[in-house]
């Protein structure tokens, strides 16, 4: 019995292979691994939404910041972009997981370091995203706003962007979409999610290929999934 998250615990006893094949395949370890598979799918949605929702906020501010009238605030905002699109996901994982409990003087808890780096990462992404939104407003909309008497950040928040949200609803899908799949690198933290449950059922059943083949079917279904709520969000955003 292997322990997993959330009181999800593997069985991989249960996963011995007989002899059931179709093109070389193994469909009795595939219908058998599946609902575990199934279960890491539903942890990897999850670490998804949370880093994405908590780099949706990040990056609302940081992508303002870019574009500030504040020079420390654009400074500021750059370097954070610059750093985080500059390093790998992968590395910026390890200093979560590894350098903070050295500064911090505790253990960091995988799902904590693996949302905190997910999300920190996604942010910098967003954050691009927001700021090329926002420039894609009229500028004489911003203009139009301070006339009327409303500062800035008035102006900002209810006239540039729930405009410039309307248009960056596509690219936000994108930045899903690379998360969800991206995701798969917290596992060498030993994050027990989709991935990780592969390797697990791999590491027992020595079913290589038809374990990552049920796994590859899985993001792909995911993927497709989530690219088709897009268009659906983008058609209702989309004004006529």
């Amino acid at each position: 019995m292997v322990p997993g998250f959330f009181g999800l615990d593997m069985d991989l006893t249960l996963l011995d292979a007989v002899d059931t094949e179709f093109l070389g395949l193994n469909l009795s370890l595939i219908l058998r691994s599946f609902p575990l598979l199934l279960q890491g799918s539903l942890i990897t949605i999850e670490i998804t939404a949370l880093s994405v929702g908590f780099g949706l906020i990040i990056g609302m501010f940081v992508g303002i910041g870019r574009l500030a009238q504040n020079p420390v605030a654009r400074i500021l905002s750059g370097i954070y972009v610059n750093f985080l699109r500059g390093t790998p996901l992968l590395v910026q994982i390890f200093i979560i997981y590894f350098l903070l409990p050295i500064a911090l003087g505790q253990r960091v808890d995988p799902f904590v370091a693996a949302v905190t780096a997910c999300s920190i990462n996604s942010g910098a992404y967003i954050a691009e995203i927001f700021r090329a939104g926002i420039q894609s407003i009229d500028k004489g909309q911003m203009e139009a706003g301070r006339s009327l008497g409303m500062s800035w950040a008035i102006t900002m928040r209810t006239v540039i962007l729930p405009q410039a949200f309307r248009r960056i609803v596509p690219p936000l899908g994108n930045e899903f979409i690379a998360m969800l799949k991206d995701s798969s690198l917290v596992s060498v933290i030993g994050f027990e999610e989709l991935t990780r449950r592969g390797q697990l059922i791999i590491s027992t059943t020595y079913g290589t290929f038809e374990i990552w083949f049920s796994v590859a079917v899985i993001y792909l279904v995911l993927t497709f999934s989530i690219s088709r709520l897009v268009k659906y969000l983008e058609r209702r955003l989309t004004p006529g």
